[in-house]
């Protein structure tokens, strides 16, 4: 859990060392533990890789101490790096794709960012195709990708994973975290398979996205609430590695909602649709496990709550699925 017995000279300090803490809602034999990224100071997981890449890409000299940063990101990302930004002089530039998350742009804006919204339902492919001509077009300025940068994976193997270990040690049967860029996922694997080379790696993506089609499956597409993972292009990030995987596993946005809100009502977790998805399909893999149906290394699931609800609130999150569904 995270511990700050002597003061810290800057805010990037208290990023990471989240708490890792056991779900109750599991088979007596087999316990569930989540990451919770909320604890990080811009409230999510990606306040890791906003940290990590910002600082790399100043210790490779690819950007210069008064750059730009230009990011195509719904969101959270931009949030992690608006705030490592304020702390190492650079300016930052975010595209967003038009119906995502209110509060997350009010707060890239409360840090000083620049908006640029990505026109439609174009999704992040066509923010990303923005993101370039936007820096080309910029002196000193770069697009560090977050789908792409092998940074993002670095900054989760050196981070999440180890934290997880340093807590868990070998005592690790399955890893279950949600995918977008698939860097959270991908880093924790491979921190964890050093040491638990069977552990079990699950993906987790809402129905009608298609990440399944890494695994030669058959997706049916469709348009998804859950906010933060999946997608309908699976070539979009090229961080995520099949061979890595033994499972990918769909949620039903409404399965993900009744679990945000069991969450909080049951046992006080206030987290995203993304956490959501990730805790059922967690307690799915724990119920295999207790059933004999999966062979694990141990008798230890996983997972990561990336974010809290509270920058979803304006979108019925705590409402009647129907209402949460139907705001834009």
């Amino acid at each position: 859990m995270t511990r700050h017995t002597d003061p810290d000279a800057s805010l990037l300090e208290t990023i990471g060392n989240t708490p890792l803490v056991e779900l109750d809602a599991t088979p007596n034999d087999v316990s569930v533990y989540a990451k919770l990224e909320t604890f990080n100071p811009g409230g999510s997981v990606k306040d890791r890789i906003g940290k990590h890449i910002l600082e790399r890409l100043l210790e490779r000299g690819d950007v210069p101490p008064d750059g730009t940063i230009v990011e195509p990101t719904a969101g959270n990302t931009g949030i992690g790096m608006a705030i490592a930004a304020t702390r190492l002089g650079l300016e930052t530039v975010f595209v967003v794709p038009r119906g995502f998350s209110e509060e997350k742009e009010r707060l890239m804006t409360a840090l000083g960012a620049e908006i640029v919204h990505a026109p439609g339902d174009t999704g992040m492919g066509e923010a990303a195709e923005m993101a370039h001509e936007i820096a080309d077009k910029r002196d000193d300025a770069i697009v560090p990708q977050q789908f792409e940068t092998p940074l993002n994976v670095e900054a989760h193997y050196e981070t999440t994973g180890r934290e997880i270990l340093d807590v868990l040690g070998e005592d690790i049967g399955a890893i279950v975290a949600g995918i977008g860029s698939g860097g959270t996922l991908m880093g924790i694997a491979q921190a964890v398979r050093e040491r638990v080379p069977d552990v079990h790696v699950v993906a987790v993506e809402p129905s009608g996205s298609t990440f399944g089609e890494l695994l030669n499956r058959e997706p049916e597409e469709a348009p998804y609430k859950t906010e933060g993972i999946g997608t309908h292009d699976p070539d979009v990030t090229q961080l995520l590695d099949p061979d890595a995987l033994d499972d990918v596993r769909t949620v039903s946005d409404r399965a993900a909602h009744a679990e945000v809100q069991r969450l909080a009502a049951e046992e006080g977790h206030l987290v995203g649709s993304s956490s959501g998805a990730a805790s059922v399909a967690a307690r799915e893999v724990a119920e295999e496990i207790a059933a004999g149906e999966l062979d694990v290394p141990a008798r230890t699931v996983v997972t990561v709550f990336p974010d809290g609800s509270d920058r979803y609130l304006s979108k019925n999150i705590y409402g009647s699925f129907d209402a949460w569904e139907g705001k834009a």
